[in-house]
């Protein structure tokens, strides 16, 4: 069971923007190229293209069974320290100049606003862990919700 679940689609812009750009790459790969060349070029440039967007689109962030899900990497809501809502300057700042190598971002470049999820250390002595997640997210402030509902557990205090 999800308690959340977020599917990062590329946006419509993305696809429409993609059409002119396969049509002038198309057009100068093939000037002067005899019949059958232009369309092959076209079609295939067309089709990775479109690879590209919908491998882009699959991305999901997702909340259920006591584990906070961004692509293939998984965290323990136990885990989870602090939980912020950025907006689009502070997420910027956190993916480029003010990162920290350690981090795990998980995003897309379509995507302006993020969630900052800290992550307790759970063992000091430990210098592998990770200071911080990153997501990007259409929906910061339900993600941050979820992410705080799911870790109060029933008869428990909230992990802290």
């Amino acid at each position: 069971m999800h308690d959340y679940r977020e599917r990062l689609h590329v946006p419509l812009a993305w696809w429409l923007l993609a059409m002119p750009t396969v049509l002038i790459f198309g057009a100068t790969l093939y000037a002067g190229l005899a019949e059958p060349w232009p369309i092959i070029i076209i079609v295939g440039l067309a089709a990775g293209c479109a690879a590209m967007l919908i491998i882009m689109g699959l991305a999901r962030v997702e909340i259920g069974d006591g584990e906070l899900r961004a692509g293939s990497a998984v965290l323990p809501l136990a885990a989870i320290s602090e939980v912020v809502i950025l907006d689009e300057k502070q997420s910027s700042r956190l993916r480029g100049p003010r990162a920290d190598p350690a981090a795990r971002q998980y995003s897309r470049p379509y995507l302006k606003e993020s969630v900052y999820v800290a992550v307790a250390p759970s063992d000091p002595a430990a210098h592998s862990t990770v200071p911080y997640w990153l997501i990007g997210t259409r929906h910061p402030a339900e993600l941050a919700a979820a992410i705080e509902r799911c870790r109060v557990q029933p008869g428990h205090e909230p992990v802290a």
